[in-house]
């Protein structure tokens, strides 16, 4: 048997920078013809990480651990936790986007709107692109978001999640920490999509900077000061004494933006995003060194 050569980070880069790059779904679908997203940054975690572990206890049995993910895609194959990586990139907004939404204090702009819609059409495709590439070159690999299975459910402790969270994903791997608003904040900011993918390769672990402390890089956690993201949104469901409250932000994103957006831009998917600019860490971490 030939041993293949291990795949390199640089590869990965190469894989998810040169589809950024040409696939045509990457655009707003604007008359500019300019592009959904800037120019993705990634992070790799490893699957056997205990935080994994722990985040299944805490939000519930129904969260996908990656070692789980990667045994629905392939029931064929007996992989331990530690044979497989966690592919987490980050798709940050355009400044022409993050610029339009700034202004708007109700509603999202297009621009913004659009991303929604047409830029996490570009996301779900860079994800299969990547694990289909990956398969390919002889390193198994699945997106989790993009499994069959993958669907909403009721938290006991947090209420509606899902069973594979980017978020989480991109926390464990290095890509940064949650805030106020419960949206990450990175290094490139907050107004920002991930996307993830599991592989089975032996791909060297990012560094997580702020270890284990999921709110290290939000002002208001680390430090009392901010709270910009409450004051932008406007369904009153951000509060600096209790944070998020998930109930009335997904009220208001079906009830107010969706029907909003799908009248005024012809796009429906679920777009808000006010508490991600106009803020701090709108398009960096304050708080990362």
């Amino acid at each position: 048997m030939v041993e293949k050569d291990p795949v390199s980070l640089e590869q990965i880069h190469l894989i998810i920078n040169n589809f950024w790059a040409t696939s045509p779904l990457n655009s707003l679908h604007l008359d500019t013809d300019e592009k959904a997203w800037s120019e993705p940054q990634i992070a790799v975690a490893r699957a056997d990480d205990p935080l994994f572990d722990q985040f299944k206890g805490m939000i519930g049995d129904f969260l996908w651990t990656p070692e789980e993910a990667f045994a629905i895609a392939f029931p064929e194959q007996t992989v331990a936790a530690a044979e497989l990586r966690v592919i987490s990139y980050l798709l940050p907004q355009t400044e022409a986007t993050r610029a339009d939404q700034r202004q708007e204090q109700e509603m999202p702009s297009e621009r913004w709107a659009r991303s929604r819609f047409h830029g996490e059409e570009f996301n779900c495709a860079l994800r299969l692109h990547l694990a289909e590439t990956l398969t390919e070159m002889g390193y198994p690999a699945v997106a989790p978001e993009r499994l069959p299975d993958f669907a909403y459910q009721e938290s006991k402790r947090f209420g509606i999640a899902s069973n594979w969270s980017e978020r989480h994903v991109a926390f464990v791997a290095g890509n940064g920490t949650f805030g106020l608003s419960d949206g990450l904040i990175t290094r490139f900011g907050k107004a920002v999509r991930f996307g993830s993918v599991v592989v089975k390769c032996d791909l060297p672990r990012s560094e997580r900077p702020y270890g284990n402390d999921h709110q290290a890089w939000c002002l208001w956690y680390a430090k009392g000061t901010c709270g910009a993201c409450a004051h932008r949104c406007p369904a009153g469901a951000i509060a600096t004494a209790t944070g998020h409250n998930k109930p009335a932000c997904f009220t208001y994103i079906r009830e107010a933006t969706t029907p909003y957006s799908t009248k005024t831009y012809g796009t429906g998917s679920t777009p808000c995003g006010l508490c991600q600019v106009k803020i701090p860490c709108e398009h960096k971490s304050p708080l990362a060194t």
